[in-house]
């Protein structure tokens, strides 16, 4: 079994910063990539960013964002981060990490979910 866990959540005022993290474990062959969503009461999940796990590691970042999170990665602890900063009330959310997880050579790749992390950015 496959298992992603955030933390790193919690209430920030705005133009603060917070530094999410997710880990993945169990039977893992591979992770081709890792990314964040979002999603705010009401209001469908979104992308946050992406990065591949591969040599390169590219990353991609939804507009709102730009400039002010960073996506990285540790591949020999299978964790991805997500620094925030600069936050804004926009950024409120739960959010949510994800993973594409190969986990054995026979497998086909799947998406797996954590469990999620609120963010809170209010004065």
């Amino acid at each position: 079994q496959v298992q992603l866990v955030e933390s790193g959540g919690g209430l920030v005022q705005p133009g603060g910063s917070l530094r999410l993290s997710c880990t993945a474990s169990g039977s893992i062959f591979s992770i081709n990539a890792m990314g964040w969503y979002r999603q705010a009461p009401g209001k469908e999940r979104e992308l946050v960013a992406t990065i591949i796990s591969g040599s390169g590691g590219g990353t991609n970042y939804a507009d709102s964002v730009k400039g002010r999170f960073t996506i990285s990665r540790d591949n020999a602890k299978n964790t991805v981060y997500l620094q925030m900063s600069t936050l804004k009330l926009e950024d409120t959310a739960a959010y949510y990490c994800n993973a594409l997880i190969r986990e054995n050579y026979w497998s086909a790749r799947q998406i797996y979910w954590g469990q999620g992390t609120q963010v809170t950015v209010s004065s």
